[in-house]
């Protein structure tokens, strides 16, 4: 009798985990093992032949990076992703790895938490997304008449429609790549994104004070044009209505590219259409919350033409108002009536979500009372992953702003059930919709749809993790779930042959690339989660994580702020853990700020200024920025101390770079530099050749004094 089900097959699969013991021959001939053991503790021996390769993991725009000699990376303690082959034998299933996928040049080495990974990463989807949409390599204006929400897997436009949503997220990624790149063509984007949604997507009521926004332009092949109030997106679920969703998205660009430039044409738009979201989504009666849709007629969330959506309230309709313009707007402003928002966002999602005792997830879908709705299309009894863990992070961020004990419950709940429930602990990365509840003779919660892992939710997991680590510091696991996903994302969503990032990937990571996944744009996809994925990771890596600092860019209009003061703090991060610690305007230093409040106190000026300014954490001791690479000469301004304790930062900075002739060192701001600041650098530039040079400028007379006590002068250049 054949035993049913019995695994007598081979199939491909990928492990992650970290090397717990080495087994290679004496004589090394690629037929080793090493034993993974996976984030759940789950042990594999993995068989290393001579069909093995190993590659470096690389960002978008970076070339193919073979590893070094597998027997001098395969070592204890090192994470990595082993894709292969399982064979069923006799005595047990066996494993053979083919492909490798290294993290770091070292064990200790994560090129992901590199100062400028999510930079460089932003800068090269903004590129993509700019050469896609507007066609600027080709030397096209930014205009956003050519935009189209449908984009193919190569960034070719599909058809004519353009939706609220994806532009308005679009004009976010934009805003964001400008904050953390300075890239002027990504302002541009961002403010003529925003100027267009507001010709073409807005429709005022001045005698009201309130402002909505179409949900879809269709071009027509002849030009011209059909707006849509009502949600053409969704059929039954969502159709035929004016979703609480898009109206919230509709603020995210303009609110972002406010932050930047300030302005009363940005502002206005903002408080009045939160002026129509709280006129007819808020419940005004007893048990508050915002309805989810609303009549496109009569704007009456309780209406009976919304079918399944009548008096309803959900996730999106509570909790997105944070992430997508609320907490933004608060930073660019300060201004208690958002705090007092966010504040009654967070506790009504503390009150109604968590729902524990019936299931490991929270609850999204409810009644007008808070009931559970557990009868709604396609979500049922059903959780979104993504959703559980875009909470946790908002969650803490609220925290800094507001420290309440419930936020960090509720965090701390979801971020401790999450990896037993919904995470691949096996491979890295998180799962799509899940079956909150176990049936009869079930151990493992079911996937609903599929086993694949959508861009956004991987963005969600990275964040929830990165960002409680760095604000709560409690739990050493959390920083593990972090890297090992973001491990995960970066090794298998970005697409380095055509751009961007891939919409899903199989369990294994492999690309998922049919129907309506298959596209770079779609009304699911647009430039959001994968930019605010980069701008967010930047800053809690860097200014949290690996205490590292960071620069923003700026661009103020005339009188772009009623009191002159630009707010540049990048996140709600604790009290007290950053500081402004240097500006410059136009590219000169100034000095009119507020290092602790992180306020700049403008100058009067008839035109837009350009500014950058660098967030540091609090007790940095030393830091070197990268001014210029130029005829492979790479110029830093260093500041603090140079001793035996911060010696490894210059190192990092220096070795991120390849192939430089030489480093221009400004020590203007310098402090201090102990004889092993002195030995690094004569030993960087002994290594480096005859040829290299090494210039210092500005030191004053202590550093001085301190070369020539080193017995250094004759070996540096100073100017």
């Amino acid at each position: 009798m054949t035993t049913q089900n019995q695994l007598n097959f081979s199939f491909s699969d990928l492990i992650a985990g970290y090397i717990r013991k080495v087994n290679f021959p004496e004589v090394f001939d690629s037929q080793g093992e090493i034993e993974l053991e996976t984030s759940d503790g789950r042990f594999y021996t993995v068989k290393v032949t001579a069909a093995c390769y190993a590659e470096l993991v690389r960002n978008l725009g970076e070339p193919f990076q073979v590893a070094p000699e597998l027997k001098d990376i395969l070592v204890e303690g090192r994470f990595l992703h082993a894709y292969g082959l399982f064979y069923p034998e006799s005595d047990r299933l066996k494993f053979e790895a083919k492909h490798l996928l290294l993290f770091g040049r070292d064990k200790s080495d994560l090129r992901f938490e590199e100062q400028n990974w999510w930079i460089k990463q932003i800068q090269q989807l903004l590129n993509f997304y700019l050469e896609s949409q507007f066609g600027v390599n080709e030397g096209e204006s930014i205009d956003f008449k050519k935009f189209r929400t449908d984009l193919s897997a190569e960034g070719a436009k599909l058809d004519g429609v353009q939706n609220l949503d994806t532009v308005s997220r679009l004009v976010y990624g934009f805003a964001s790549a400008y904050l953390i790149t300075g890239d002027d063509k990504a302002l541009e984007a961002a403010k003529n994104g925003t100027e267009y949604m507001q010709n073409h997507f807005r429709h005022q009521n001045k005698s009201e004070g309130i402002c909505y926004w179409y949900s879809q332009i269709d071009i027509q092949s002849d030009g011209s044009v059909r707006k849509y109030m009502g949600s053409t997106a969704g059929g039954d679920e969502g159709g035929n209505a004016i979703p609480c969703y898009e109206q919230i998205y509709a603020l995210a660009g303009p609110t972002q590219t406010y932050r930047i430039t300030g302005g009363d044409h940005i502002k206005v738009d903002l408080d009045d259409t939160i002026a129509f979201l709280n006129r007819y989504y808020k419940d005004h009666g007893p048990y508050g919350g915002f309805y989810s849709h609303i009549d496109p007629v009569t704007f009456d969330g309780e209406a009976d033409s919304l079918g399944i959506n009548k008096a309803k309230k959900n996730w999106n309709s509570v909790g997105d108002h944070a992430p997508a313009y609320l907490i933004n707007l608060y930073l660019a402003t300060e201004d208690e009536s958002y705090s007092t928002f966010l504040e009654d966002t967070f506790d009504t999602i503390c009150e109604y979500f968590p729902d524990y005792e019936y299931s490991p997830f929270m609850n999204e879908k409810f009644y007008k009372d808070w009931s559970h709705d557990l009868k709604w299309g396609i979500h049922q009894a059903r959780c979104v992953v993504g959703h559980n863990l875009k909470v946790a992070w908002n969650l803490t961020r609220m925290h800094s702003l507001k420290p309440k004990e419930s936020y960090k419950k509720f965090a701390h709940q979801i971020a401790d059930a999450i990896p037993g429930a919904g995470c691949d602990n096996q491979r890295g990365g998180w799962y799509d919709m899940m079956e909150r509840t176990l049936k009869e003779g079930e151990e493992n919660h079911r996937l609903v749809w599929h086993d694949r892992k959508a861009w956004w939710q991987q963005e969600q997991g990275i964040l929830a993790y990165y960002i409680m680590a760095g604000v709560y510091n409690d739990k050493p696991e959390y920083l593990n779930f972090a890297r090992e996903g973001t491990a995960f994302y970066n090794g298998w969503f970005l697409d380095y042959e055509e751009g961007g990032i891939y919409f899903n990937v199989l369990a294994n990571g492999q690309p998922y690339s049919l129907g309506t996944e298959r596209g770079k744009g779609s009304h699911s996809m647009a430039g959001y989660h994968s930019f605010e994925l980069c701008y967010l990771a930047a800053i809690y890596t860097n200014l949290l994580i690996k205490k590292q600092s960071m620069d923003f860019y700026f661009c103020p209009e005339p009188n772009g702020w009623e009191d002159n003061i630009l707010r540049v703090a990048p996140d709600l991060l604790p009290k007290g853990s950053i500081e402004l610690s240097e500006v410059w305007i136009e590219g000169k230093s100034y000095k009119d700020f507020d290092k602790q409040k992180m306020h700049i106190f403008l100058p009067e000026s008839e035109k837009s200024l350009k500014i950058r300014c660098r967030i540091a954490p609090v007790g940095l001791d030393f830091d070197a920025d990268l001014i210029k690479l130029e005829d492979d000469i790479a110029s830093f301004a260093l500041k603090g101390q140079l001793i035996g304790s911060t010696v490894s930062i210059m190192k990092k900075s220096v070795e991120n770079l390849t192939g430089i002739k030489g480093l221009s060192l400004d020590l203007n701001d310098l402090e201090e530099i102990s004889d092993i600041g002195w030995n690094y650098l004569l030993f960087t530039k002994q290594r480096a050749g005859a040829d290299f040079t090494l210039k210092l400028a500005n030191a004053n007379e202590k550093i001085k004094q301190s070369l020539k006590d080193a017995e250094l002068d004759e070996e540096f250049e100073l100017i």
